[in-house]
């Protein structure tokens, strides 16, 4: 730990996108966890500090050496983990504040010159029920983190509540470690070989996804965005499960696959990427580091809408694997190898996510508490669109987390139903072609095909054309008929006009 500590590329990036747009909290990574039982404040607050002692990364804060930023990892920090009592509010009062705090916290930035880049707090909601607040940085942290969090969380709280010393192994590496031995390693051929694999693959690849929008896209993105959950079935999730078997396909896969077709009926484009986080953690020595190691890949695909989904499914699996084999190289990294041409107004290579989360941590115990997590909105949207999907017992709970300034409620709401219906039309007939493969409920049906094409209207007759215009030229004169350019005809003028060209 002498000398200039290095950044890792995702960091780097994020340290970049931070002194771009200072004092954002767009990289919070926020968790609420609602603790009901009989609560040992102070076992708590001594199980986080220890993990901030094992992990170097939360004890981490970035400065400039030479005009290059730099890890600067303290020796010791000390969480307070303050209370805040809300206990002389109502029910309905508690939990309402606890809402505000809780998005509150979430929307709070972090100083990543001073830090620390970890908080954490308790609100107070009854003798014995408790939520905890707990916010980190990206830039030290990401999803795979936050498991492990949780895990150390347990053992260690058990363990303090029955004054035992911590059951955990001493970490035999750090994330500063990894971060200099992936700056030595990503270079030379190993570099070139991934780089070359992701230029023809996304060779001539589309600059921006064009769904439909409720409003114009605005020329700088905001970011601000909401989120829109939703249920896939028991029995939907049991046939998209049973046909990933049968094609040799993992879940997430049929779920790309199907999000393509989505994306392909709603923008009318076939050649579609999308991006989805992996977490990059396929060396056994950091499995259990908390870190920012999650790296994006980008999937392309071609919907062919006259093939079958199986064989869409089939494109979809070799493309993923294929990805998987090229997964070092940060994305971050591949956008500057790539140069492609870049907009404020969205993001470079792909604008919709996908993101499978298989390990859920919604529901567990601790010695006289159980634990659940508590959705804390933080109104923000990365990207267009994002599509989180958990696997939870039986079923699978999804959400849509979409850009306001794009979107409706509705919209997505709409958006939502439609791909729910889609996945039941393929577990029903996964041999059928995409095109046939069906987006619309009953009623979206009967209101497209059979009531907005009721058009039939019965005119006063027997009239020509010409008398029915004539007519209306008499009812609005002066009312703009026809414009081309800059010139302009009212039907007054369009009807003198008529007139001459039909007498010479």
């Amino acid at each position: 730990r002498t000398g200039a500590i290095p950044l890792s590329f995702a960091q780097q990036r994020l340290w970049f996108l931070d002194q771009f747009e200072p004092d954002s909290a767009f990289y919070n990574i926020p968790a609420a966890v609602r603790l009901s039982g009989e609560l040992n404040v102070e076992a708590l607050r001594r199980t986080l500090n220890e993990i901030v002692r094992r992990h170097e990364a939360l004890r981490t804060t970035f400065t400039l050496t030479d005009e290059v930023p730099v890890q600067v990892i303290a020796e010791q920090l000390e969480l307070r983990l303050p209370m805040i009592d809300l206990r002389a509010l109502s029910p309905v009062e508690r939990e309402a504040r606890a809402q505000q705090l809780a998005q509150a916290e979430a929307q709070t930035p972090f100083d990543l010159t001073c830090g620390p880049l970890i908080r954490a707090s308790l609100l107070g909601l009854g003798t014995t029920e408790h939520i905890i607040l707990l916010t980190l940085h990206h830039v030290v942290s990401d999803g795979w983190s936050i498991g492990i969090l949780v895990k150390e969380i347990a053992a260690l709280y058990a363990a303090y509540v029955e004054n035992r010393p911590s059951p955990l192994p001493e970490l035999a590496i750090q994330y500063a470690d990894f971060a200099a031995w992936q700056r030595q390693w990503l270079s030379g051929e190993v570099l070139q070989r991934q780089l070359d694999y992701w230029r023809e693959q996304l060779c001539g690849s589309p600059t921006l996804l064009t769904l439909p929008t409720d409003r114009s896209r605005p020329a700088v993105q905001s970011y601000r965005g909401a989120t829109l959950p939703f249920v896939i079935s028991a029995e939907t999730t049991a046939g998209l499960r049973a046909l990933s078997q049968q094609t040799q396909a993992t879940l997430f896969m049929t779920l790309t696959a199907a999000l393509n077709i989505l994306l392909a009926r709603y923008s009318g484009q076939s050649d579609i990427c999308i991006g989805t986080p992996i977490a990059n953690r396929n060396r056994a020595e950091i499995e259990g580091l908390i870190g920012f190691f999650v790296n994006t890949l980008v999937l392309r695909t071609q919907v062919d809408s006259r093939a079958s989904f199986r064989d869409l499914l089939e494109q979809v699996r070799r493309t993923t694997l294929d990805a998987y084999a090229h997964q070092d190289v940060p994305f971050e990294m591949l956008v500057d190898a790539l140069k492609p041409e870049r907009h404020t107004s969205h993001a470079p290579l792909f604008q919709v996510m996908l993101a499978l989360q298989n390990a859920p941590l919604d529901r567990f115990d601790l010695p006289g508490l159980t634990l659940e997590s508590v959705t804390v909105d933080s109104a923000t949207a990365k990207f267009d669109l994002t599509l989180n999907v958990t696997e939870v017992d039986a079923q699978l709970k999804a959400g849509f987390e979409y850009n306001t300034d794009l979107f409706e409620h509705a919209t997505i709401e709409r958006l939502a139903g439609h791909f729910t219906r889609l996945l039941e039309g393929i577990v029903a007939q996964p041999e059928q072609r995409v095109q046939d493969l069906p987006l619309l409920n009953a009623t979206e049906r009967r209101q497209l095909v059979v009531e907005w094409n009721a058009t039939a209207v019965e005119y006063p007759g027997p009239l020509t054309l010409s008398e029915l215009f004539e007519a209306q030229v008499v009812r609005t004169p002066d009312a703009v008929v026809l414009v081309c350019e800059e010139q302009q005809l009212t039907y007054a003028q369009l009807n003198a006009r008529a007139n001459q060209l039909a007498h010479y």
